[in-house]
């Protein structure tokens, strides 16, 4: 026992700290978004060190912990205050997966959130078929569907100012650019999909799409909403480069992980579903809506204007 306990913490360790360094690797990169699931399993290990007076292991591993530990405090530390404004936007951003039929889950879930805007990735054409009925509700529609995991669609009940998409570097896959107006003051809403970073190929594929958002911003009117699923958390390093060019907040900060996919392996599940805004944005509430048949939950995000 003692001995597997202790294949276990190496174990651990070696996926904790290395994945911690802030470096474009992609394996560095991939493992490094069970922060979350690292944390547990350190203190777990710690605890039964402990029962077998293994003071050492135990020791090392409650160490391990707090550095997981520390690497979370972040995300569930107090939100950033901001003078509320007036005018509140309730959005629901949902990868719906493109092989899913579940269409009638789908707008069972949007009617329950009632949002203001809904934002849709991996939408084929059958997808917009089977979402015909939104339509009534949400007036103010872009569809850019395509077959695969790619397609893109946002509904609205307000109306928006101007609205298209443009063609991400460097697979084309579409990024919806939306203008809306809000008290007054202009507002550009900015959906994308990046692709799975699986190979060095598409790893560096995601992340020029990821880095083509950063101009989108910088040429946007007045407060940016930037959502998506980005094929990436918060600890990875295309993520953080994100934030650091766009100077957009993560909306999580202050409400916790929210984790978004897999659906199918709860135990493992991730936040890559994402929520950026402008620091003039406060953040009311974040969390992940019903299941709908897809691998993501959706994220359901009410802002303060």
């Amino acid at each position: 026992m003692a001995g597997l306990l202790q294949v276990a913490a190496v174990l651990t360790i070696l996926f904790s700290l290395p994945t911690a360094l802030d470096v474009p690797h992609r394996f560095i990169e991939l493992f490094s978004h069970f922060r979350l699931q690292y944390f547990a399993i350190a203190l777990l290990l710690a605890i039964l060190f402990a029962l077998l007076r293994n003071w050492p292991w135990a020791a090392a591993l409650l160490a391990l912990a707090v550095f997981n530990g520390s690497l979370l405090v972040p995300v569930y530390s107090s939100a950033a205050k901001h003078n509320a404004g007036t005018e509140q936007l309730k959005l629901f951003h949902a990868n719906v997966y493109s092989g899913n039929r579940n269409y009638d889950k789908l707008i069972a879930a949007v009617a329950a959130e009632n949002p203001d805007i809904i934002f849709l990735q991996e939408i084929t054409p059958d997808w917009v078929a089977g979402l015909q009925g939104l339509q009534e509700d949400y007036p103010h529609t872009y569809l850019e569907p395509r077959e695969g995991n790619f397609g893109i669609a946002v509904y609205s009940r307000v109306a928006f100012d101007s609205v298209s998409h443009v063609d991400s570097p460097p697979l084309d896959y579409p990024t919806i650019v939306a203008r809306i107006s809000r008290g007054g003051e202009p507002l550009t809403l900015i959906s994308s999909h990046p692709t799975i970073p699986l190979g060095r190929q598409l790893f560096e594929a995601r992340n020029t799409q990821l880095e083509s958002l950063s101009e989108l911003v910088s040429n946007a009117s007045g407060a940016v909403v930037l959502t998506g699923d980005f094929n990436v958390s918060m600890w990875g390093h295309g993520f953080r480069k994100l934030i650091e060019s766009t100077g957009l907040r993560d909306a999580r900060l202050g409400f916790g992980l929210r984790p978004s996919w897999p659906t199918f392996f709860p135990l493992a599940m991730i936040p890559i579903d994402h929520v950026l805004v402008s620091d003039t944005i406060s953040v009311l509430d974040i969390r992940t809506g019903a299941r709908t048949g897809s691998d993501h939950l959706p994220l359901v995000v009410t802002l303060s204007l």
